[in-house]
């Protein structure tokens, strides 16, 4: 009699630690959905939209990487000049980096398109807080400034653009989902 209960506890304790024919409830849906607005629907199925979509995207790949780099070379530069003693060591700073980032970068800047050169302007805004006119200002003077905004307007930008995420919703919406972010 004692085997039979031995063997039915076991054969219990066993049936009760295993959930080998238990089922797990998993969550309906393990994709995010949006609902997007009916002008936004519409606009995607356009094939003109979406060759303008598929620019903006080459245009924020290739601008986005110069704008971020632009945001930690500004907020070094920042750090740096609190740094230095005396206006004429900031200067000769600020004159060595200039030439420094024009060496690094001007043949690759030289070469983006306007709308990728507009793209930037917002992007560096998105990324300083401040628009590329005032930066210049801040930096090089009110006459250097007046120039590159005039140059600017030549190529139809303004260096006074700023970034605005409900407007440029796109830009935003591709940053995110490129994982720049």
């Amino acid at each position: 009699m004692r085997p039979i209960i031995v063997v039915h506890m076991t054969v219990l304790l066993f049936v009760k630690f295993t959930n080998a024919q238990t089922t797990q409830q998993l969550p309906s849906d393990t994709f995010k959905q949006y609902n997007l607005p009916a002008f936004i629907v519409s606009a995607q199925k356009d094939p003109e939209y979406e060759k303008r979509y598929q620019k903006l995207i080459r245009d924020v790949k290739r601008a986005y990487p110069y704008a971020k780099l632009a945001g930690f070379r500004l907020q070094m530069l920042e750090q740096n000049l609190q740094m230095l003693p005396t206006e004429k060591a900031r200067k000769e700073y600020l004159k060595k980096t200039e030439q420094a980032i024009k060496d690094q970068f001007y043949k690759d800047l030289v070469n983006l398109s306007v709308s990728q050169g507009k793209i930037l302007i917002k992007l560096i805004y998105r990324e300083t807080g401040k628009d590329a006119y005032s930066l210049i200002k801040e930096y090089r003077g009110n006459i250097t400034a007046w120039f590159w905004q005039g140059l600017a307007k030549v190529y139809t930008a303004n260096l006074k653009t700023e970034y605005n995420p409900v407007e440029d919703w796109q830009i935003e919406q591709i940053i995110k989902s490129m994982g720049f972010e």
